[in-house]
């Protein structure tokens, strides 16, 4: 069985910098741990970064959520913590907006039997990105691992999870 680990936007950014919210900082080794395995168990491995540029601002991005957070080249827009190591291991596709085209077009040629997802935020990039990995690998089995995703409006985590459920992607 093939399988590739996506480990999205586990960014300072997110965590601790413009954009963090209380206990993403506790995924850091839970989501250090699960790419380990992934390593000793021969799955594949990817990243996504969200990277913006100055005029983030006025993109579509911006105007409704108009916080300046993962600008090319900050601190805020790095790995983070124990997970900055891995970068040069491993593909990094910078996206400028939740879901990563880029990583669809990678996978859709790719024999995956399984894809699991994990990082931030639950109901905004790992979401966008588990929809990017069903529409480019249909019949993949998708998961997306909820202990090792998190979000700052844990209402809008369970929506998400259940419109990820309705579209076949696991919530495991």
């Amino acid at each position: 069985m093939k399988k590739l680990l996506v480990i999205v936007d586990y960014q300072v950014d997110f965590v601790n910098g413009s954009l963090g919210f209380g206990g993403a900082d506790l995924l850091e080794k839970k989501i250090f741990n699960r790419i380990l395995k992934a390593q000793n168990e021969g799955e594949d491995i990817v990243f996504t970064k969200d990277i913006h540029n100055e005029n983030y601002l006025k993109s579509e991005e911006g105007k409704n959520l108009p916080v300046i957070h993962c600008q090319k080249g900050s601190a805020g827009a790095e790995l983070f913590g124990s997970l900055k190591q891995f970068e040069n291991q491993y593909p990094v596709f910078e996206k400028g907006a939740f879901a990563s085209i880029d990583l669809g077009n990678y996978i859709k040629d790719k024999d995956y039997d399984e894809i699991t997802i994990v990082g931030l935020v639950s109901y905004i990039c790992v979401l966008s990105n588990a929809v990017i990995c069903k529409a480019a690998l249909p019949n993949a089995h998708i998961i997306v691992e909820k202990d090792l995703t998190s979000a700052y409006d844990i209402n809008a985590q369970k929506i998400g999870f259940e419109a990820l459920k309705n579209i076949h992607v696991e919530i495991r």
